[in-house]
């Protein structure tokens, strides 16, 4: 076995890893938030409805997340790897990413 060609591999395994996990728990989040706003309608008690949203907001922000921690993570891989080019490029990603929320706020 080359070692040149495990190690794509287990950053590929990582970074899918990473997006598997992050959308199962965000998913999980936001059905939690779910069942936490129904069961709270259903017994009219309107501090565990605004519970309830908050999670489903926060499920969502985990979807939102997952792409900008994938860029992050690659970024730190390419700099291990010593791969400058690809380094570069995807701290210009993250760069462009944060000037939007900066203008977007």
């Amino acid at each position: 076995m080359n070692p040149l060609n495990s190690k794509p591999n287990r950053h590929d395994g990582i970074i899918a890893g990473l997006l598997w996990y992050g959308t199962l728990i965000a998913s999980a989040v936001i059905m939690i938030g779910i069942i936490v706003g129904a069961a709270a309608q259903m017994a009219n008690t309107p501090g565990l409805t605004h519970t309830g949203y908050a999670l489903i907001k926060l499920g969502v922000v985990i979807f939102v997340l997952l792409p900008i921690i994938r860029v992050a993570l690659m970024l730190v891989m390419f700099a291990h790897a010593r791969d400058y080019i690809y380094t570069a490029i995807a701290a210009l990603v993250l760069a462009i990413i944060g000037v939007g929320v900066l203008l977007g706020l």
